[in-house]
This record gives structure tokens, C-alpha cells and sequence, in this order.
């Protein structure tokens, strides 16, 4: 069983490149695809309270923390885990801004997940037209600095957003995700991101699927002999993003987690560079409210 490298946050906490995405995964299923991940070797989760599955994940995650002290894991699949050995990360939704909505969304994910920390705590959309990003964030770094969070960032904030928020901020995001894919490459905000030292985070990492069929993706997989989503998920390893592809099926799992045993070859990161398009299977920041 192979796991994804670590890379290392602002601050020095370490992050699994490859990690597990939970949107759209009903509560039902979450379990079970968490345990199956965990078999495949990942070690990173991304959840959110909007996503309704943190129970799931925790289902999914504690019978192998649980089994720590013994011989084996969960069924004897491979070893058992200690809490240092997974990173969960969580967000709070847009209806829950501002200072003290914020502490309690977080009690609630806390008891969703079962945990006695999260690993990273991030805001999920910046709602600029609510305006209170800029005071959730501080109730993310109360959090950080009470040992409750490893590590605090955002998501889907573009350079502007960044811009206001850091302008009170007093602990610089080790995070943003975002959505990023061939198709939308974000190279402004990425630039933005390496200046203040933030780690670019990509969610829908394959562009919901579009992407796949690209035909210069499709020649790139068919001379390495893999398929155009570990095309895909090996070109933002090699960029350095963290990606969080989704998986519904066991057999997809594995296939997402087989992407570190060969290299694009600078030809081939020239090409997927080519294919940006500004093309957001998503809504825009700006946009959600």
C-alpha cells in the first residue's frame, strides 16, 4: 500500500498531497468509502458541515483509530492508525459568519466528528456581500491558538478577498481551496498564494469529470499508459497544489491514489498548461452569498 507524500503548511504542519473529498457524498455512503480509502492509503479527508457527512467520516475513521492498540487494523487491511496519522479537514458554511456563529459551527463539527482537534479549519466561501469574512477568520485563529486546529485557511477566496482579509488577519492562511483543474488554472491567484506563502489546495481537481475527455489529455494517458485522471492528478502533483479528487467506487479509489510511479515530462506540463480555458464548473466567488 502506497500513501501520498506530506508537504509542509506555513507552519510547519504536515499535509497529505493527495487527500479524499467528501462533496456530494451522502451521509449513507460516507462511511464506507472512508474505510475503503483508508485501505487504498489515503490519509487525508476534506468534509464541511454543509456536506451533512462528518458522522459518516468519523464512522468511517474511528474503528481503525480504535484498534490502534492492537495488532491490527480494521479486518487486518493494513495497520492500525494512530490520530497523528490522519488529517480531517472541515469548514464552516456561509450561514454561520461572524466571531461567534463561527465557534459554534466548529462544537458542532467537533461533535459530528467525534474529535478532540481537526487538522484544519477553513472558511468555506468568502460571501463578500455579507462582509464577515474578515471576523469568521478571527474566530478561526481563537481556535488555532487554543490548540483546537492545527492549522486555519480559506476557501474559494480570490486575491481580493485575500487582500481585505489580511489586512487584520494576524495569522496568514496556510490554506486555500479552490477549484482548479486544466481546464481553470488560476495562475493569478496561484502567484498570489505562492507570494504570501499560502498552500494552493485544489477541489474539483479533475473539473467534475469534464476534463477527462480533453483529447490532449486523452494522448498524454495513452503514452504513459494510465488514465486521464491520473494524468490529471499527477500534473497537480507536480505543480505542488494539494488535490482532494472524489471517489464512489472502490476500483476509482485506488486508481486516483496510483498517480506516484511515473512523471510528466516537461512537453506533457506544457501541454495541460496550454489547456486553460477559464472554464468553472462551479459558481464564482464573488457570486456566493
Amino acid at each position: 500500500m502506497r500513501t501520498s507524500p506530506r508537504l509542509s503548511l506555513n507552519n510547519g504542519v504536515l499535509i497529505n498531497q493527495l487527500g479524499f473529498g467528501l462533496y456530494k457524498v451522502p451521509a449513507a455512503e460516507a462511511e464506507g468509502l472512508v474505510a475503503m480509502a483508508l485501505a487504498a492509503g489515503y490519509r487525508h479527508f476534506d468534509t464541511a458541515a454543509m456536506y451533512g457527512n462528518e458522522l459518516g467520516v468519523a464512522r468511517g475513521i474511528s474503528p481503525q483509530l480504535s484498534a490502534q492498540a492492537g495488532s491490527g487494523g480494521s479486518g487486518e487491511l493494513f495497520p492500525a492508525l494512530s490520530r497523528e496519522d490522519i488529517f480531517i479537514t472541515t469548514k464552516v458554511w456561509n450561514d454561520h459568519h461572524g466571531y461567534d456563529a463561527t465557534l459554534r459551527a466548529f462544537d458542532d463539527s467537533m461533535v459530528n466528528l467525534g474529535l478532540d482537534y481537526v487538522d484544519m479549519y477553513l472558511i468555506h466561501w468568502p460571501c463578500p456581500r455579507q462582509g464577515l469574512y474578515p471576523e469568521t477568520y478571527r474566530a478561526l485563529e481563537t481556535l488555532y491558538r487554543e490548540g483546537r486546529v492545527r492549522a486555519i485557511g480559506v476557501s474559494n477566496f480570490q486575491p481580493a478577498h485575500l487582500d481585505r482579509l489580511l489586512q487584520t488577519a494576524e495569522v496568514v492562511p496556510a490554506v486555500n481551496q479552490i477549484e482548479l483543474h486544466p481546464w481553470l488554472q488560476q495562475e493569478e491567484l496561484r502567484s498570489k498564494h505562492k507570494e504570501l506563502g499560502i498552500m494552493t489546495e485544489a477541489w474539483s481537481p479533475l473539473g467534475r469529470g469534464q476534463v477527462l475527455a480533453d483529447p490532449v489529455i486523452g494522448a498524454c494517458a495513452a503514452e504513459h499508459r494510465r488514465t486521464p485522471a491520473q494524468v490529471i492528478l499527477r500534473w497537480h502533483m507536480q505543480l505542488g497544489h494539494v488535490a482532494i479528487p472524489k471517489a464512489s467506487s472502490e476500483a476509482r479509489i485506488r486508481e486516483n491514489m496510483d498517480v506516484f510511479g511515473f512523471d510528466l515530462s516537461e512537453r506533457d506540463m506544457a501541454a495541460i498548461a496550454g489547456l486553460e480555458r477559464g472554464h468553472r464548473t462551479g459558481s464564482h466567488p464573488d457570486n456566493v452569498n
